[in-house]
Parts: C-alpha cells; structure tokens; sequence
C-alpha cells in the first residue's frame, strides 16, 4: 500500500511538473533592416488566443538573455496563460537610429516584429492584449517604444531601465546611434524616455517600472517618478534592495508580469 502512494504521489508531482511552454527560436526579417533578427518566442501548452508579453534584453545581452535569467518562463507562460517574445535588440537602445539607418528597431518592434507574432503565433491581435518591458537598455527600450506607439502596446515598463541617457553620454554605445553628446544635445534630449513623458495622458498607457536601491540607474529612475507623479500620470513604482544583476531581475519580473496579467484581464 505504501509502495501504491508513493507511485500515485510521484503521479501527481509529474503532472504539476510537466506543464510548461513550448520555446520557439526563430528569425524574424525585417524589411527597415534587410535582415533576420533572431527570437525566442514561448507559448503556452493550452489551447486558446493569449495576451502577449515582448520582452528586451540590456545593454551586451540577446534574445536569450531573459530565458538564461528566468528559466521558468515556459512554467510561467502556461500559468498564466501568455506569450512571451524575447527578440535581439543588439546594443541598439531600441531606437529607430537618426544617425545610422542599419538600427531601425522602433520599427522592427513596434511594426515588424508584431505582425510576425501575431501572424504566426495564437495572439489577441488588440493593443489591450500587448505589453512591452525590458531591463537596463531594456527597460529604456520598454517605455520607449510604448509610449511612443501607445496603438501598438497598451501597457509598458522597465526594470533598472536608463530612462533618462543624459547623465551617461560616454557610456554604452549610445553615442553610436546618437552622435556624440556635446554636439547632438537636441537628439539627445528628443530620444530618452524622461521627456516622452510630455507626449503622456493619464490613462492612455498601463505603466509599470522598478529599480534597486544600490543601482547606478536609481536617480533617474527616481526622477522620472517624480516626473508622472507632477504629470498627474498614473503608474506603478516600485522600490527595493538590489544592484543591476541578474539577482534583481530574476526576482523584479515576477511583480511585472503579475501586473501585466492584471491589466489583461481588467481589459
């Protein structure tokens, strides 16, 4: 009898354990580029049209930085019932570059890349069904790209994002797709996430962002709180012990997706 339990026990762990997305990797071509970009893409093992949840990788990582992060995406991607898209973003920041045409990833992302996934894959093609988020360059990428295509992407975030370039000129490659700083001051100014907040209407976006106290990115990200709060924006800040590393944001994604599904299922 004991033997018989401890099969029907090893039973029903299996099939608690074996519920998990399918992870896809594909090419994905973009015109504005000429090229294939690569893609990881995971969908829920059900039936059914899912919400989607595009996520960016930072600065030196690829598409498959968040699954090397968050290796249970597939779990949770079941879970919850979503689809989760994971492209390469190189060290683009995610701008459509005003100084080098081979970076158009604004486009491929808010264009390209969403009609490949809805194409291709059991989406609920509607804006209320699509969110975008990233960390570090990612999380600049996130906001970016939402609230600058507010059609395309109902709801956006960041976690440790570099929501505001300015005080870092020098660093991350940005100057590549910017031109230097001192003499490219207005492209600068028109292409970091902290003055898009302008272009802002209460409501018109779900806003989610997040940043650990000990990270180099925790002043401008306070900044930009304060920046909505006087806006009369509505958004979701969170605060917490942590630096820039995978640590944080194994554990900062969790509380994004949470509000992401929220938000999908409010709408």
């Amino acid at each position: 009898m004991k033997t018989k339990g401890l099969f029907f026990l090893l039973f029903l762990f299996c099939l608690t354990t074996l519920h998990a997305g399918t992870v896809h990797t594909v090419q994905v071509y973009s015109e504005s580029m000429n090229r294939n970009i690569d893609t990881q893409i995971v969908t829920p093992d059900k039936e059914g049209s899912f919400p989607v949840i595009y996520l960016l990788h930072g600065y030196s990582g690829n598409y498959k930085t968040w699954l090397g992060i968050k290796p249970n995406l597939p779990e949770l991607a079941d879970q919850y019932g979503v689809i989760f898209v994971m492209p390469d973003g190189k060290n683009s920041w995610y701008w459509d570059s005003p100084k080098d045409p081979a970076y158009r990833y604004e486009t491929f992302l808010s264009k390209e890349l969403v009609t490949y996934v809805d194409t291709h894959y059991p989406t609920i093609p509607d804006r209320s069904k699509r969110a975008i988020t990233g960390l570090s360059m990612g999380g600049h990428g996130g906001l970016w790209t939402s609230i600058r295509n507010k059609p395309v992407f109902g709801a956006g975030g960041s976690t440790s994002g570099g929501v505001d370039i300015r005080p870092f000129p020098k660093n991350w490659e940005m100057s590549h797709q910017l031109g230097a700083y001192e003499t490219n001051k207005e492209i600068w100014d028109s292409h970091t996430v902290y003055t898009l907040v302008d272009n802002l209407k209460n409501g018109e976006l779900a806003i989610i962002f997040d940043c650990g106290y000990a990270d180099f990115f925790f002043d401008v990200n306070n900044a930009l709180h304060e920046k909505l709060l006087k806006a009369g924006i509505d958004h979701d800040y969170l605060v917490r012990p942590g630096g820039h590393d995978n640590d944080y944001w194994r554990n900062a994604i969790d509380y994004q997706i949470l509000f992401f599904v929220k938000y999908f299922n409010k709408k």
